[in-house]
């Protein structure tokens, strides 16, 4: 560790590289910080995978559900699948299953050369924008609100 800074009995320091130990330590105090505002609740994982029939992974949509949100971490579509309304299968089938352990919404967030118009056709809206600068492109965050459990 790099050490940043000295004062009064802290010293901040900067990590080299991953080190998982200090990471789950970080969100195991915003866990409890959370836990303290809005009362305990598990974050469970929420994993639809699609294999091709030599069962090859071809796409998949992972996230976490935690306090009635479907929180969407990636979502993937091999090349020679895209435009084949798999991605949408997928998707359409993680929101189910959302909906059915009591999520409320989804949210997502994608780069502008990634996939803004997919999940808008899915019936996302934009809730905020990062705009593009110079070598990162604009990144755009979008959410859902489910209704009586109907996933469109």
């Amino acid at each position: 560790m790099q050490i940043i800074s000295n004062r009064n009995q802290l010293t901040i320091s900067q990590a080299e590289g991953e080190n998982s130990e200090l990471v789950d330590a970080l969100v195991d105090g915003v866990r409890q910080f959370n836990f303290d505002k809005m009362g305990k609740e598990t974050s469970e994982p929420l994993t639809v995978l699609a294999h091709n029939d030599l069962g090859k992974l071809i796409g998949g949509v992972y996230g976490r559900t935690i306090y009635k949100n479907f929180l969407i971490h990636v979502v993937w579509v091999d090349e020679s699948a895209r435009g084949t309304g798999l991605g949408r299968e997928l998707m359409l089938a993680a929101e189910q299953l959302a909906v059915g352990r009591g999520c409320l919404q989804a949210q997502v967030d994608t780069l502008d050369f990634q996939a803004p118009d997919f999940y808008q056709k899915l019936g996302f809206t934009l809730a905020g924008t990062v705009p593009a600068f110079e070598g990162s492109p604009a990144r755009y965050f979008l959410m859902k609100r489910y209704c009586d459990s109907v996933v469109r």
